[in-house]
Parts: C-alpha cells; sequence; structure tokens
C-alpha cells in the first residue's frame, strides 16, 4: 500500500511540475512527454490557424502526425510545418483518420457541426469559436486558472474570446485575494481581431487604395465603437462575450461587468482600461506582488519612465502585459489597470495550445 502512494504521489509531483513549467513558456515540450500523436488543425489556411501552426512549432508540441484541414476551396494546398510541405485535406477524411487533439479556428457554424463529429471519434476538440463558450456541457478554460477542472469527459473544450482571455487572467488572483464586485472595461482592439479582411481594409486605406471593406466605415485614422454585430440590448455580441465569459471561468456568477468594445487602426494586439471594485480594500504593493507571480502576466508599469504596456511590443509574444496600476480614488476599494496581450497569440492560438498541453500532461490523451 505505500509503494502505492508513493507512485500515486510521484505521478501527481510529475503532472503539478509539468502543468508549471508549461505556464513559464516552456519550449521542450516534446523532449519532456515521450508520447506522441496524430494532431489536426481545423481552419489552418486562416488567420488564427497560421498562428496555431507557429505556436506549435515553436513550443515544440510532440506531433507524430499533423493534419492541416480547411474549406473544401483550400484543399489540395500545401503547407510548411518543420521543413515538410503538407497538403490541406478536407474535414470528413480528417474525421476519419481520427487524431487525437484537433485545435478548431474555423467559426461557429463549422464548430457546432463537426467538433461533435471529430468528438464521436474519440478527439480531444479544443475550439476557438464562440460556438460551445457558454454551453453548460462545455468547460471555458485558460489554463493558467481552471485547466485542473478538465476531466476525462471532456471532449469538446472552448477557448474563450481574445479579450476575455487577457482581462481574465488579470483579475483571477485579485478575485481571489479581495472579491471582486464590479468591473467597467472599456478595449481597444486589433483589426487582426476581425480577420484577413479587415486587416486588408486598413493596409489599403493606409496606402490610398479602393478596395472592399470588412467595417461599414473607414478604420485607418479612426476608431470604431462597434466590434461584432449589435444585440437587441444595445450592447455588441464582443461586449457581452466580456460581460458573461469570465463568470463561468472565474466559477463567480455575482460578478457584475460591463464593456464598450472599440476597433481602432492597430494590428498588434488588443489594449483594454480596466476599473476593479472590490468588497475588500487593498494594497497597492500586494497587487502587484499577486499580479507579478501569476503566470503568464508581465507587469510593465513605469510611468516615469515612459514604459507601459502597448500593442506594438505584445505583437508576437504569448504573455499578457499588464500596467498602469493605480488606486481609483473616486472610489472605494477601486483599482485602474491597463492591459494589453497579441489577440492572435494568447487570446486564441496560444493558449488552445496551452490546453492541448495540460491535456497531454494530465494524462487525458494518450
Amino acid at each position: 500500500m505505500a509503494l502505492e502512494y508513493l507512485g500515486f504521489l510521484s505521478s501527481v509531483i510529475f503532472v503539478t511540475f509539468c502543468y508549471h513549467n508549461y505556464l513559464r513558456g516552456c519550449s521542450t515540450f516534446a523532449a519532456q512527454i515521450e508520447t506522441f500523436m496524430k494532431i489536426a488543425v481545423v481552419g489552418a489556411t486562416g488567420l488564427v490557424g497560421t498562428v496555431m501552426l507557429q505556436v506549435l512549432e515553436e513550443r515544440n508540441f510532440p506531433i507524430d502526425e499533423l493534419l492541416l484541414v480547411a474549406s473544401e476551396r483550400s484543399v489540395g494546398k500545401t503547407i510548411h510545418f518543420k521543413g515538410e510541405d503538407i497538403t490541406v485535406i478536407g474535414l470528413e477524411e480528417a474525421v476519419g483518420r481520427r487524431p487525437d487533439i484537433a485545435l478548431f479556428s474555423a467559426g461557429g457554424g463549422t464548430s457546432l457541426e463537426w467538433a461533435p463529429k471529430f468528438a464521436a471519434v474519440g478527439t480531444r476538440v479544443i475550439d476557438n469559436s464562440s460556438a460551445w463558450r457558454m454551453n453548460p456541457n462545455n468547460k471555458l478554460v485558460v489554463p493558467e486558472i481552471n485547466a485542473a477542472e478538465l476531466t476525462a469527459e471532456d471532449y469538446v473544450i472552448a477557448n474563450p474570446n481574445c479579450s476575455t482571455i487577457q482581462m481574465v487572467l488579470a483579475l483571477a488572483p485579485l478575485h481571489k485575494a479581495y472579491g471582486i464586485n464590479r468591473v467597467v472595461v472599456s478595449t481597444y482592439q486589433s483589426v487582426s481581431g476581425t480577420g484577413v479582411a479587415a486587416v486588408s481594409q486598413l493596409e489599403n486605406e493606409e496606402k490610398g487604395i479602393e478596395g472592399n471593406r470588412a467595417y461599414p466605415h473607414p478604420i485607418y485614422r479612426n476608431a470604431l465603437p462597434h466590434c461584432d454585430v449589435f444585440q437587441d440590448n444595445g450592447f455588441t455580441k464582443e461586449e457581452m462575450k466580456l460581460m458573461t465569459e469570465p463568470l463561468k471561468i472565474l466559477s463567480d456568477d455575482s460578478l457584475k461587468i460591463t464593456a464598450t468594445a472599440v476597433r481602432i487602426p492597430t494590428a498588434g494586439g488588443h489594449s483594454e482600461s480596466v476599473n476593479i471594485r472590490f468588497n475588500n480594500d487593498f494594497e497597492l504593493e500586494e497587487v502587484y506582488r499577486l499580479l507579478r507571480e501569476t503566470p503568464g502576466i508581465v507587469i510593465e508599469d513605469s510611468p516615469e519612465n515612459n514604459e507601459y504596456p502597448m500593442p506594438y511590443k505584445a505583437h508576437g509574444k504569448d504573455e499578457v502585459f499588464v500596467g498602469r496600476i493605480r488606486r481609483d480614488p473616486s472610489e472605494a476599494n477601486s483599482l485602474n489597470l491597463w492591459i494589453v496581450a497579441d489577440n492572435l497569440r494568447k487570446g486564441a492560438a496560444t493558449n488552445a495550445v496551452q490546453i492541448a498541453e495540460y491535456l497531454v500532461r494530465a494524462g487525458l490523451v494518450s
């Protein structure tokens, strides 16, 4: 019995050790895990799919066979990955080849139709669309916060909204310490969050070239308080994601959050002005310590030296950058933060790959 207990304890310690390593951005994942597997990237030709492939390669994810999956119009194209040209295949063929994990970034309609088909053949699906996020039967995961909630029963796992991920990563340790009562967030979001068409619109307008528009107005030298479609309540769909997803991730329906989401002419990442009212008072030094000790967060906060988070500095990085940390003198127990992250990496691709890494390390795929 003692030997069995020691074996179990060793396994727990190993999983915990590996989990904390990947949260530090470990780039030797395959060296630590000898299991190699079949991975599918669904939506491999899109913006997020392209970044998913970059992140898989950078983090040395253990791949024995890579399936690149896209719509029928992209089938037959080739994509270069780790020195090899891989031919894009369709969804039907991908399901038939039974990947261990499928990273989805192909839109909500595709996810609703095809994620259950992959799950039915034993594939763990990590979906970047909004299709499954608020479904009570599907986990909504930011690995640094709630990966431990995942079990062998979870076959379709939701990746949160990009702007939600960066905000909730900073909120989580503060909520645990002081209890968050209310959050007011305004976002300043990159055109890359809309997709290739929006990036092209900005680039064309910068050059004075007429072209197709992703937005109803010019985006160059402009700011659009219009991210996603407007709902009957006057909020946009993006704003509603910011107001609802954190409650599920933090397992607290008592949180009150209101949001305004603005699209701005930048392509490097999303920025957020966040005002937090706590149930309990705090010391700024302790806030700094809590954020500094949170895996995945980097503090950039030296206003006297003009140092604070900015999209161009966050571009291409996996961390969430927090600065302009200051007490709000207009309201008791209140704090202001400025939060910036690359929306295509931690806001999408990196978070999805980190979920996949956790599934492997926790023994939920083999």
